[in-house]
């Protein structure tokens, strides 16, 4: 089987100095610079490759400082500690000496202990019930995902009426389908419009500063999970003062919570 977009465009090199090098992927560019999941992902998999990895990654927090340019990256990953069951990750993405993104991240060896999911999965259509929706077509990025939207699909109509609502939910996965990990699972939470343009639909300026993940899947779930439709549903708190903050939540189709994702974004009017 040939390698997916996905695993060409998160790849690493190791490098002498305990750096990787990375590159940006065409196929995953976005209206400037690289659709920010993917390079979120690339930040995390430093960490998943490192020789130092303890455990499986449980949150990652990623500021993007700055859009990376097309070209070559490093990517700087260093257990800041590592105790008994747990590590804690400086994350860096650098192009020419400059950092571009910054983060952490925390590892962990999981225990089987009592486990409940109080944000339970809504009651929704199956994935083959929901056709494949429109994505805006300059943006390549987008090509690389099933999106079917069961509400509050992209505007087809610009207008700048305040819906009201800002919640999203839609199937989704990799496409062409691909068994999950960790890496592409980083990138499925990023996968949401900017919810600014789903409450009130306006076309403006956005960009996404800091964002964290909480994996609430493990390896077992992962792999349960394979290459099935992920339900995903995001909606805003607020907007104010150029700034708005989404939540978003990830289930598989068995109804196991994977993840759990927060992000703050810069609009501009």
């Amino acid at each position: 089987m040939s390698e997916s977009h996905f695993d060409a465009a998160v790849a690493l090199q190791p490098q002498a100095d305990g750096t990787f090098l990375g590159h940006t992927h065409a196929a995953y560019g976005n209206m400037v610079g690289p659709f920010g999941g993917i390079t979120a992902a690339q930040a995390l998999n430093a960490a998943l490759q490192h020789p130092k990895r303890l455990g499986d990654p449980i949150s990652l927090t990623v500021n993007f400082a700055a859009a990376l340019a097309d070209g070559p990256f490093t990517v700087i990953a260093r257990p800041a500690r590592t105790n008994r069951s747990t590590q804690h990750w400086v994350l860096e993405i650098q192009q020419q000496g400059e950092a571009v993104l910054t983060g952490t991240a925390f590892f962990g060896l999981r225990r089987d202990t009592w486990s409940a999911d109080e944000q339970v999965m809504p009651g929704v259509p199956r994935p083959a019930d929901v056709v494949d929706g429109q994505r805006p077509a300059r943006v390549e990025w987008v090509k690389r995902y099933e999106m079917r939207f069961i509400e509050g699909a992209i505007p087809t109509e610009w207008n700048g009426v305040d819906t009201g609502n800002s919640r999203t939910r839609m199937w989704l996965r990799d496409s062409p389908p691909r068994p999950l990990d960790f890496a592409s699972l980083t990138a499925l939470s990023d996968v949401f419009f900017p919810r600014v343009w789903r409450r009130r639909p306006t076309f403006v300026p956005i960009g996404t500063v800091s964002m964290t993940v909480y994996y609430h899947a493990d390896q077992a779930m992962l792999q349960a999970t394979g290459d099935g439709h992920i339900l995903g549903q995001t909606q805003a708190q607020a907007f104010r003062n150029g700034y708005f903050d989404q939540t978003a939540q990830l289930w598989n189709e068995a109804g196991q919570l994977l993840v759990t994702t927060h992000q703050v974004v810069y609009y501009k009017e």
